[in-house]
């Protein structure tokens, strides 16, 4: 790592059509339980208005911090170190107050503006819609892994997909706050996702990388359920292998280190446009019964989505309620009418283990989140023997929670986590399992990103439940995975660990001061 070559962290267009976006007040509702519903009512018209909040609630500048003479943004969508190597895209049609033709959009952070690549025609746009919900826009996610692979070498790969996951996320909450559904599509090659958004002419190590196109459209009782098939035209495909795109990429560092480890995973995790992912276990895919609490929060949605941010440090003894607890883990398993872990279209693979420390009505110890009913015999199986399997009294039928272990947490979750105290001062730290061998067996390695954004997208949703619950929350990305499978007493590939995480009372830095997201525009 050389501080020197360390990279830009906005991406931008020189020379494109820009079209700056509104910056939209906060308000009171939506309230944040209500987005875990199947649809909201009304929703928002697609137009400037309604995408500048999209993007301003989900990928966009959401303060700036100072020390001293540095500075340094935060965004609505958290990052690994704060590195951000995920791009966003904007795939729509005419927009009302915004364009006046169909196209293809670069989101620049930095300007909270689009950029405009290429124009469609509208025979192109009638093509690329012709199976879907009408109303609908797309937004397309990429990764830079240099972003990443500055600081983090060949971990690069997985926090990026990690970052992914927490952008699926975001913009999943975002939309949801518009009365908007979100589906992640899994119908069009990689490559072809790349010359749609004009990625492909890009080569070396700050290139982009196609990740992942999302549908959004307004939800109502019957789009709800839609399964997004998108198509694009051949001819579409070549005119723009042909096309100038509008724009050229801003150059990221002075220098690069190239890391080749890195390209020969995401050459050989490519999805080629073959295959499905929507393989269901049968009736039993999800958890039965809806997530009830009784009377919901009044906690604005977009108060605490535009003001979360990544705890430093735990206090190492605030306490949550079980309920709160509870709560938590009902909105990460997938619940039918679960409205944000719906965007995902493949069966559930990750389930949680967790260190309870200081949970009131809990005893703490180690415990197992089981997110689907099918992961359980596997997880008998290669999980300890002499793990207890208790369900806890009082647990909510919503929650598929058993007690494996009780004990003093604290000191493994630390060791774990890289000997990392804010694993052990929170309320509750957990480690996210994943499905891996038979996963990797049933979709091949293009599945290997995928469970990374699947962690991704649980961390989000922990994100904003603990700022609903006046706590906070962060990703841990270091930590010792054949510690964890010590512990557990996993002996093989069938379930790994790939993703840490901590809740709790946040300790604040007071020498760090706060600027507003878009001072400089002002």
């Amino acid at each position: 790592m050389d501080w020197d070559s360390q990279p830009n962290p906005f991406r931008r267009y020189d020379q494109a059509v820009t079209l700056p976006l509104d910056h939209p007040p906060v308000t009171d509702t939506p309230t944040y339980d209500s987005l875990f519903g199947t649809w909201q009512e009304p929703y928002a018209s697609i137009s400037r208005a309604s995408i500048s909040r999209l993007f301003y609630e989900s990928l966009a500048i959401s303060a700036w911090k100072q020390a001293g003479e540095n500075r340094w943004s935060l965004r609505v969508n958290p990052s690994s170190g704060d590195l951000h190597p995920t791009e966003a895209y904007l795939i729509a049609g005419s927009i009302k107050d915004l364009t006046e033709v169909a196209a293809v959009f670069h989101y620049s952070a930095y300007e909270h503006a689009m950029e405009r690549r290429v124009i469609l025609t509208s025979e192109e746009w009638d093509a690329i819609g012709q199976n879907l919900p009408p109303n609908f826009v797309l937004v397309a996610l990429a990764s830079i892994y240099w972003r990443e692979s500055w600081k983090y070498g060949e971990r690069a790969f997985r926090y990026c997909h990690h970052d992914v996951g927490h952008a699926i996320g975001t913009v999943t909450f975002a939309a949801a706050a518009l009365g908007w559904t979100t589906r992640l599509v899994h119908s069009i090659a990689d490559d072809d996702l790349a010359t749609l958004l004009g990625i492909h002419q890009q080569e070396g190590v700050e290139a982009e990388h196609p990740d992942c196109l999302l549908v959004i459209f307004p939800a109502d009782e019957n789009a709800a359920t839609a399964d997004p098939v998108i198509d694009l035209p051949a001819t579409l495909i070549e005119r723009f292998k042909k096309t100038e795109f509008e724009g050229h990429p801003n150059s990221l560092s002075s220098y690069q280190h190239e890391w080749p480890i890195i390209d020969a995973v995401s050459e050989a995790c490519r999805f080629s446009g073959n295959g499905s992912l929507r393989r269901k276990r049968g009736p039993s895919n999800k958890l039965q019964g809806r997530i009830e609490f009784g009377e919901g929060r009044r906690v604005s949605a977009r108060k605490i989505i535009r003001e979360r941010r990544s705890a430093l440090a735990m206090d190492g003894h605030s306490r949550i309620s079980k309920e709160a607890f509870y709560r938590m883990m009902a909105h990460v398993s997938p619940h039918r009418g679960n409205n944000i872990i719906e965007v995902l279209p493949w069966q559930a693979r990750i389930s949680l283990a967790l260190f309870i420390h200081r949970v009131d009505g809990l005893s703490p110890g180690l415990y197992l989140l089981i997110r689907d009913p099918g992961h359980e015999p596997s997880l008998r199986k290669a999980l300890r023997s002499e793990f207890r399997w208790e369900i806890p009294r009082d647990c909510p039928g919503s929650v598929n929670l058993y007690l494996l272990a009780e004990a003093d947490a604290c000191d493994t979750a630390r060791l774990i986590c890289c000997h990392q105290d804010i694993a052990a001062d929170g309320a509750f730290a957990l480690g996210m399992l994943a499905e891996f061998d038979a996963s990797l067996e049933r979709h091949g390695a293009l599945f290997y990103p995928r469970l990374f954004w699947e962690t991704g997208l649980i961390g989000q949703i922990l994100y904003l439940d603990a700022e609903a619950a006046g706590i906070r929350s962060t990703g841990i990305g270091c930590f010792f995975d054949d510690a964890m499978h010590e512990v557990l007493g996993i002996r093989d590939h069938a379930w790994q660990s790939l993703y840490h995480f901590t809740v709790g009372g946040p300790v604040d830095d007071p020498r760090l001061q706060t600027l507003p997201s878009y001072w400089y525009l002002i």
